[in-house]
C-alpha cells in the first residue's frame, strides 16, 4: 500500500509539474500581444477650446487630459502629483466644472472649454483669485497652486449656483459663501506645506468682494 502511495504522490507531481507548465506559457503570449499593441497606438482626433484658444490634436486615446496638456500644449502650469486623483494639482476648469485631469481621458473633452491656470490671468493681470493668494500667502513651495486656485474659482462658481455640499444646512436651502464651505469643498485639493488658513483667507476675500 505504502508503494502505491508512494507512485500516486509522484504522479501527482508530474502531472502538477507539467500543469504549472502549461500554465506559466500564456503570460509570455500576453506579453508579446501586449507590446505589439504598444507598438501602434490607437489615434484620435481631438478638437477643444483650451483658455480661450481653438487647438487640435491628433493624441493616442490613452493620453490623460493632464498629459495632453502639459506634454502636447506645453500648459506646464497645470500639475502632476499623485497621478491618482487624490491630491488635486491637477485640477483644471472644464465646461465650468474642476475635474482631476489625470483621471479624464483627453479624447473625453471633445469640443469642450478648457481653463488652465494659464488661462485665467497673467502676471501683469491676474485674476482676482491670484492676486489674492498672493495678498495672503496662500502657498509655499507653490506646486499646488495651480490646482488649488483653479480649484477655488470653480467652487464659489458652484456656491452662487446653489450647489450643496456636505457642510450645508440643507439640500433646499442656498449655500453660504462661508469658511466651512470653503474647507469641505477645498478638502480635494491637498496643500503638503499646510497653507490651509491663508488659503481660506484668499478665498474668502474674494468671496466677500463678488458677494
Amino acid at each position: 500500500m505504502d508503494d502505491l502511495l508512494t507512485i500516486s504522490r509522484r504522479k501527482f507531481l508530474i502531472v502538477g509539474a507539467v500543469t504549472a507548465a502549461t500554465v506559466a506559457l500564456p503570460p509570455f503570449i500576453c506579453a508579446e500581444a501586449s507590446a505589439a499593441n504598444l507598438a501602434q497606438p490607437i489615434q484620435a482626433k481631438l478638437s477643444f477650446v483650451v483658455n480661450g484658444q481653438p487647438q487640435a490634436l491628433d493624441v493616442d486615446t490613452r493620453t490623460t487630459l493632464l498629459d495632453a496638456l502639459r506634454e502636447n500644449l506645453k500648459l506646464a502650469g497645470t500639475k502632476k502629483g499623485c497621478d491618482h486623483g487624490q491630491c488635486g494639482a491637477c485640477t483644471v476648469i472644464a465646461n465650468g466644472r474642476r475635474v482631476n485631469s489625470c483621471l479624464t481621458l483627453a479624447v473625453m473633452h471633445q469640443g469642450s472649454k478648457i481653463t488652465t491656470i494659464e488661462g485665467l490671468g497673467t502676471p501683469d493681470k491676474l485674476h482676482a483669485m491670484q492676486a489674492a493668494f498672493v495678498k495672503h500667502d496662500g502657498y509655499q513651495c507653490g506646486y499646488c497652486t495651480p490646482g488649488q486656485i483653479c480649484s477655488a474659482v470653480a467652487m464659489l462658481d458652484e456656491i452662487r449656483q446653489g450647489i450643496p455640499s456636505h457642510a450645508s444646512t440643507s439640500l433646499t436651502h442656498p449655500p453660504q459663501l462661508i469658511a466651512s464651505e470653503f474647507q469641505e469643498r477645498m478638502s480635494g485639493n491637498i496643500c503638503r506645506c499646510g497653507a490651509y488658513s491663508n488659503i481660506i483667507e484668499a478665498i474668502s476675500e474674494v468671496a466677500e468682494a463678488s458677494a
